[in-house]
């Protein structure tokens, strides 16, 4: 079994308190949700660090790959901590990693990466990533 990785290997941590909608009938937070919180962990960097303007940008990064690792089950209420780090950065592409875990732990509850292809917001066609942008990302290596 591969070892976990700390909170501490992370650049990146942003709160994310878990919603009443986000456990399913067997009383957990439901595989699907942690997408979510890894999208949302991104995208707020992303956006905080003014390298993402969604709604009028000229790059935009499309999922193009995703994993996800459980190790222990989460529910409404608890209030978590979401991590973020960079792994590579290609020419137009980043793989990201992320970690959820329980406020004030050191274990994660679950471990996942998405890989983004940053792509021209009308053509769709794949662009290299602006130097900011780069910039940005290594900071979070």
């Amino acid at each position: 079994m591969t070892k976990r990785i700390g909170r501490t290997d992370y650049k990146h941590i942003l709160p994310i308190q878990t919603r009443w909608a986000d456990n399913d009938i067997y009383g957990h937070v439901n595989n699907v949700v942690y997408y979510g919180f890894f999208d949302t962990i991104v995208n707020e960097y992303l956006i905080a660090s003014g390298m993402l303007d969604i709604h009028n940008g000229a790059i935009i990064g499309l999922v193009v790959e995703t994993g996800c690792r459980y190790f222990a089950p989460i529910a409404f209420p608890d209030r978590l901590e979401g991590a973020l780090r960079v792994a590579q950065i290609g020419n137009s592409s980043v793989r990201y990693e992320l970690a959820i875990f329980v406020e004030g732990t050191d274990d994660a509850v679950a471990e996942g990466n998405f890989v983004h292809v940053y792509v021209d917001r009308d053509t769709r066609k794949a662009t290299p990533l602006p130097d900011a942008f780069r910039s940005a990302l290594q900071a979070l290596t």
